[in-house]
């Protein structure tokens, strides 16, 4: 571990912000810590379903405010890709190469991911698992590549979106918003906001990649002015409170995304602003600084796989031939809580797995040499991209 993370270390280039990849880091973490809190399968008549505790035990709420990080991953997303565009304009290099090298890295995972559950898929039928089954497990294993999707799109708007101000997606927002819930318009109107919501924080990042965004008073402003907005919409304008979506509520602040939900977003930009010091000054520990940049490397790997993970574990319970508490049975209390925080390091042990046998997809090894944005091989067999 010690050499591990002396390598790590050694590889990371002098001039890479570890602040921002803690950031990614923490997004990414969130994200699968919430899906795994967020989403019970409950086999029942010979189907299994997903139940969310969130409807039965509507206290558990503020989970949704601390692990609901889609926003901090646009916020960064955004920034670096801006700065990796204007330093491949500076270095002479044309916008479609840049762009072929960003999406590369993305997409090269989602392949193995359809072609093993399209395997398990055909295995399932096969099997004689029900219909409903099957797109209850292929929904929560598919879930994460409308992410990826909508972040696509925005990385190659980036020459196009990079100075334009926060403010123009969210006045959109706004006004789709206005038309949905307030003049009774058409639901369709809402899958706008997917772009538009998403783009407020990417369009952040852009600012922030081109100086912006530096004082602590920026971080502020966000962080209070933008959480006292989404407190009113909460409170006086109908939003729900949680800001994931939740079976049985007439809104959801996510699916597609809400002025709350990206107002909220704001307040998480904010926030992140205000511990870019902490945690860079944590980044001076070498453990730290290998953790963060070793996520970093394997962050497309570790989010497409996080839901397959659970239900691996999910699917290994049923052989037990009982239902495990806080596994397969109904999100009904405090009980299925504690039992479900104890399964976590279970879910992490099946995602590592998977991380050892796909993550190879994502790094994109080249004759066994990984290498550093500008093609200078590492040594250390750490590769760095932006």
């Amino acid at each position: 571990m010690r050499e591990l993370i002396r390598r790590t270390a050694s590889a990371t280039p002098a001039d890479r912000d570890g602040g921002v990849d803690a950031l990614r880091a923490f997004a990414i973490l969130g994200v699968m810590l919430g899906h795994w809190l967020v989403t019970a399968l409950v086999a029942d008549s010979g189907t299994v379903r997903a139940v969310s505790p969130l409807q039965p035990l509507p206290q558990l709420t503020p989970v949704s405010w601390l692990l609901q990080t889609l926003a901090v991953f646009f916020l960064v997303g955004g920034q670096m890709a801006a700065t990796s565009y204007a330093a491949a304009r500076a270095r002479g290099g044309t916008y479609r190469r840049w762009l072929g090298a960003r999406t590369a890295r993305l997409f090269r995972p989602v392949v193995a991911v359809l072609v093993v559950w399209s395997v398990v898929a055909g295995t399932l039928l096969a099997a004689g698992a029900g219909l409903d089954t099957l797109r209850t497990l292929g929904g929560l294993a598919l879930s994460p590549l409308w992410f990826l999707l909508v972040f696509a799109v925005l990385t190659a708007a980036t020459p196009l979106v990079a100075r334009l101000h926060p403010l123009w997606p969210l006045a959109v927002v706004l006004h789709i918003d206005l038309i949905r819930f307030g003049l009774g318009g058409p639901a369709w109107l809402g899958w706008i906001n997917v772009a538009a919501g998403w783009l407020v924080p990417y369009c952040l990042g852009a600012a922030w990649a081109r100086g912006g965004l530096r004082d602590r008073a920026t971080g502020w402003v966000l962080l209070l002015g933008a959480g006292a907005l989404t407190a009113g919409l909460v409170l006086w304008a109908g939003y729900p409170a949680s800001m994931v979506g939740v079976p049985g509520a007439r809104i959801s602040n996510l699916n597609p995304p809400t002025l709350a939900a990206v107002t909220f977003g704001l307040a998480q930009c904010g926030a992140a602003l205000l511990l870019l010091g902490a945690l860079r000054r944590m980044l001076q520990r070498p453990a730290v600084r290998a953790a963060v940049a070793l996520m970093n490397l394997s962050a497309m790997t570790l989010f497409l796989w996080h839901q397959t993970a659970m239900m691996a574990v999910t699917a290994l319970g049923l052989l037990t031939g009982g239902f495990l508490p806080g596994l397969h049975t109904v999100p009904d209390g405090a009980g299925w809580v504690l039992a479900r925080l104890a399964w976590l390091p279970v879910f992490a042990l099946a995602l590592l797995v998977c991380w050892g046998a796909f993550r190879t997809y994502e790094h994109g090894r080249r004759g066994g040499t990984e290498v550093l944005p500008e093609g200078r091989p590492t040594g250390a067999g750490v590769m760095w991209r932006v």
